[in-house]
């Protein structure tokens, strides 16, 4: 994959001004490599290095927040717990309460270091991980929508096509039309 950018792409002050639309495809694409990686350590600390560095470069001021001085941030063991959790319950109900019980937290002190940790909500990172899932089985069987959409989690087939546009800008239908492979 070659990726094209123009003159103001290629600005040295990447962060003064917009940043490149491709960018925020590989951000992305990062974080859902990271959902799949379940025993890969190695692998993982170079994504999540990988995604770190684009995250600074695509918005410095959001990547220093979510740096902040390190305290509110999870711990890698606790960040690992909570990412298995929601990976293994993501289909289910993913209760905020569970998560703040895996890793001994309240829930306002957990939300914080979750945000700063992931750099969105808990309710918005299982919402992305369910739309992830879902992408895949659109690739990969000839399921319906509406089964992939409780397959998933999401409560109806309706459900799935607002987070599903939200997230990638088109309907779950047009977006497995024009990536499905012709059998």
């Amino acid at each position: 994959m070659q990726i094209q950018a123009n003159e103001k792409d290629r600005d040295p002050t990447i962060g003064r001004s917009a940043p490149p639309h491709w960018a925020h495809h590989v951000l992305a694409l990062l974080d859902a490599a990271m959902g799949q990686l379940h025993h890969e350590q190695a692998a993982r600390g170079s994504i999540l290095q990988a995604t770190s560095l684009l995250r600074r470069q695509v918005d410095p001021q959001v990547s220093q927040e979510v740096a902040g001085d390190g305290r509110e941030r999870l711990l890698a063991w606790q960040a690992r717990k909570v990412l298995e959790h929601i990976d293994r319950h993501v289909a289910h109900r993913v209760r905020i309460a569970d998560l703040c019980a895996l890793v001994q937290r309240s829930e306002a002190h957990f939300s914080r270091a979750f945000r700063r940790t992931f750099g969105q909500s808990p309710h918005a990172f299982v919402v992305r991980r369910r739309v992830e899932l879902a992408a895949q089985h659109m690739l990969q069987t000839d399921m319906p929508l509406s089964d992939i959409a409780l397959q998933c989690g999401f409560v109806d087939q309706a459900h799935l096509c607002k987070h599903f546009r939200t997230t990638t800008g088109e309907t779950p239908a047009a977006w497995r039309r024009a990536r499905r492979v012709p059998t």
